[in-house]
């Protein structure tokens, strides 16, 4: 039998409560395999590759790598933005030669398209170059972006579930408050994570799948106006007394907050705005069918890394891809990306299987436009049938000392550096 080689693992992106239960599931499965030698995290993803920042995973105790179960976001080995682009050679000659420098025959990345694109390019370098890598995706994201629309090549990503009941719980909480502060605030606007794609707005119907509260929901994928948007809004204060609106963070609203840059472009100034707020300004302008006023509230990271509202279906999800990528890894199956396939059984239950990451990095999921009522204002319940199973119906069990969550403490023990300082292209100046 060959000698085993090394893994390295990196993220990418923005965290999510369970991304590190993806990690453990990796890292736990490779002390079983005998082809893996010693577990490298990348400090700060792919950006400590380049700077040759190995944190050494086998090296830690075993019960904090347990304890990353409940730990959520991304701080045990960090994770970054930096993408890895055709035109910076140098960046991919100097992973090739960390890789050859610490024996890495594996190389696991966790993340969103981006990530897979990044896993797919190292490794087909490496496949030319003729070096023996294995490279492994591992999916990650709360927007659900990644995979196809059509949900063949992934049904979901880790992280989505528990950000679906986040949402499907800030809006119950929401919906208290406001049925009782109506006579004064009769309008609550809520702003949810979503640039381009609607899937985290969406869940806020999870809260509601008996369609009981005077709910709307804005998707991106469905640009309106700001006056329609008001009329929707008034013709539920009329039937109801109040409303509660959730908005895209990405919502289009015609030329709401609209400006133009120095070359004449149009843009918009969330940067400077909110939708919620611009949303909330329009309608209390214009007036609401009742006295009072519209009042907002925009959670941020929050969204993302908030354990207590995790999903157990989701953790134990998260978990199962991280063991599946290293069962990957271990049986050579470079290029591909370990998947969550949804059993057809009307009970819920998914198997886990693989998907070319050149397919995946090419692919970007959009919400279905028959998941959208007609009027724009909502979510069918084709969805609710899709997202239902992914919340799951306990509370996730953390472990406290002191009143105070017990996190995972992983130990700055890296790899000695054997290669000459490094300043990844992009960061040049």
């Amino acid at each position: 039998m060959a000698s085993p080689r090394n893994l390295l693992v990196a993220q990418s992106g923005g965290p999510s409560p369970v991304i590190n239960n993806s990690l453990r599931g990796l890292v736990e499965t490779c002390r079983e395999l005998p082809e893996i030698g010693t577990v490298y995290g990348g400090w700060h993803g792919i950006e400590g590759v380049l700077k040759e920042e190995l944190l050494d995973l086998t090296a830690q105790d075993p019960q904090e790598i347990a304890l990353l179960r409940t730990t959520p976001a991304a701080g045990s080995i960090g994770t970054c933005r930096y993408k890895l682009r055709e035109k910076q050679t140098e960046d991919f000659d100097r992973v090739l030669e960390v890789f050859k420098t610490h024996n890495i025959g594996y190389f696991c990345y966790i993340g969103g398209n981006d990530s897979m694109d990044t896993a797919n390019k190292v490794a087909e370098l490496a496949k030319k170059r003729g070096a023996d890598l294995v490279g492994i995706g591992v999916p990650k994201t709360i927007d659900n972006d990644v995979g196809d629309s059509e949900f063949k090549l992934i049904d979901h990503t880790p992280g989505y579930g528990s950000v679906a009941r986040y949402w499907s719980h800030i809006v119950q909480f929401a919906n208290e408050e406001n049925n009782g502060s109506s006579p004064a605030d009769p309008v609550l606007v809520l702003q949810a994570m979503g640039r381009s794609i609607g899937y985290i707005p969406a869940a806020a119907r999870l809260a509601d799948p008996g369609r009981e509260l005077p709910l709307q929901i804005y998707l991106a994928e469905r640009p309106t106006t700001i006056e329609q948007l008001a009329d929707n809004v008034n013709d539920q204060i009329r039937r109801d007394g109040r409303a509660i609106v959730v908005v895209s963070e990405g919502l289009k609203l015609g030329d709401l907050g609209e400006t133009k840059d120095a070359f004449g472009h149009t843009q918009f100034s969330a940067s400077k705005m909110t939708v919620a707020q611009l949303v909330v300004n329009a309608l209390n302008e214009k007036g609401l069918a009742a006295k009072g006023a519209a009042r907002c509230n925009v959670p941020g990271t929050d969204q993302r890394h908030n354990m207590i509202y995790a999903s157990t279906v989701d953790l134990e999800e998260a978990y199962k891809v991280g063991r599946q990528a290293a069962l990957m890894a271990a049986a050579g199956q470079s290029g591909y990306m370990a998947t969550i396939l949804r059993n057809e059984s009307p009970v819920y239950g998914v198997t886990y299987g693989k998907a070319p990451l050149p397919e995946v990095a090419n692919s970007e999921r959009k919400f279905p436009a028959n998941w959208i009522t007609a009027d724009g204002a909502d979510v069918t319940d084709d969805f609710l049938k899709y997202a239902a199973p992914l919340v799951g119906e306990d509370w996730v069990s953390v472990p406290m000392i002191g009143g105070r969550l017990r996190l995972a403490q992983l130990k700055r023990i890296f790899a000695p550096q054997q290669l000459n300082r490094y300043i990844p292209q992009a960061d040049r100046k």
